[in-house]
């Protein structure tokens, strides 16, 4: 598993990562150090703790790492 930082801001932030992780063919997971969610799932997003920053596993090679987190910090940076 591969892993990077983000932080989600908005309820338009989390539905935005939702979005993309589910187009992703490989499984992303997010934790915000206590529990872990389903990155695919609007609703487990929600059962993280989002005042701090989370961690995105993904269980993919180098490659599709730097494309996904590429198209997460897009809509990050609005």
């Amino acid at each position: 598993m591969l892993e990077f930082l983000i932080r989600l801001h908005s309820v338009q932030d989390v539905q935005d990562f939702v979005s993309l992780s589910t187009a992703q063919p490989f499984r992303v997971d997010v934790t915000d150090g206590n529990y872990t969610a389903n990155g695919k799932s609007f609703m487990e997003m929600f059962c993280l703790g989002l005042a701090g920053p989370l961690t995105v596993s993904v269980d993919c090679d180098q490659n599709e790492l730097n494309r996904f987190r590429w198209e997460v910090r897009q809509f990050l940076a609005d």
